[in-house]
Formats: structure tokens, C-alpha cells, sequence
């Protein structure tokens, strides 16, 4: 499913812990790591996307987390060509984001990266909220950047309830 500038609508995800750090996953048979994020499907809105990824990718249900916000828009980036995989052809060019920031309030036991018949991570951790800018790929940087600018006063306003 593309829209007409050839971007796959998707969503990402930033989940926090009571010491606002984030969840940092490596992705199965890669070095790469990266939050959570996944396509939408037809009719899904971006929230019902980001729970259900949330569950496949995390193991993570509704119940364990805590919605903060989310972007106000979408956030585009474009995938090189060379890391492009061979369905991507055509006027593909990346993907289209809504960002969103939840606090988890789970135990981390709950966290199961084995929920999908195919993981898409193998390995988790907690890290500072600004390190995955420095950490992730390249051509997925300023996506990181401005989703965690935008979301981070929400997650300062979210600390005094």
C-alpha cells in the first residue's frame, strides 16, 4: 500500500520507562537496532496500526503501556536504492510515519520479542532517550530526530501527573 508520492504509510514507536529511557531493539539477524515501527494495513487507523505492532514485534498489549502522544503529522524518509529489497521496485521510495510515545507501565517480563512466527527482534534494551540518533541508520536519522523533539515536552508534561 503506497500513497501517490510512492511512501508506505507505517508507524513508529517510542515506548518509555519510568526513567524515561527508551526501548532500543536489535533487529533479528542484523546489527541494526531500531524502535519498534511497522506497516499499516488498508483500514487501519495509525493507532490500531501501532498497538498491533506493538504485539507482534514487543509482545506488548494494550494494558502494559500508557499513550502519551503522537505526532502531528506524518514523517517522511526515503529508503536508498542499494537497501531497497526486490518487491520495492517501482515508485517505491520509503516510508511515511506517525510517531508515537507511550510510557510503559508493564513488568518487564512482559516484554516477548518470540510473539510473531517470524521475530522481529532478537534483543532489547533500555537506553538514554537521545541515543538512537546517534545509533540508527543513516537515511532513517532525521526521522529520529524530529519524532523524538516533537514527542520529548510531551514526555517532560506527562512526568507531573
Amino acid at each position: 500500500m503506497l500513497d501517490k508520492e510512492g511512501y508506505r504509510p507505517n508507524v513508529g514507536i517510542i515506548l518509555c520507562n519510568q526513567l524515561n529511557r527508551v526501548f532500543w531493539a536489535r533487529r533479528t539477524g542484523h546489527d541494526g537496532w531500531q524502535f519498534p515501527q511497522g506497516g499499516m494495513r488498508a483500514n487501519e487507523s495509525p493507532e490500531q496500526a501501532m498497538y498491533r505492532e506493538l504485539e507482534e514485534e514487543v509482545g506488548l498489549f494494550e494494558h502494559h503501556v500508557q499513550l502519551i502522544g503522537r505526532t502531528a503529522d506524518w514523517l517522511h524518509y526515503d529508503i536508498p536504492t542499494p537497501v531497497r529489497r526486490p518487491q520495492q521496485s517501482g515508485r517505491f521510495k520509503g516510508q511515511k510515519q506517525i510517531w508515537f510515545l507511550l510510557r510503559f507501565v508493564g513488568a518487564e517480563a512482559d516484554v516477548r520479542l518470540d510473539c510473531h512466527h517470524q521475530p522481529e527482534f532478537d534483543q532489547w534494551r533500555w537506553v538514554e532517550y537521545w541515543e538512537p540518533v546517534n545509533s540508527i541508520v543513516e537515511f532513517k536519522r532525521d526521522v529520529y530526530q524530529r519524532a523524538l523533539t516533537e514527542l520529548e515536552p510531551l514526555l517532560n508534561l506527562s512526568n507531573l501527573r
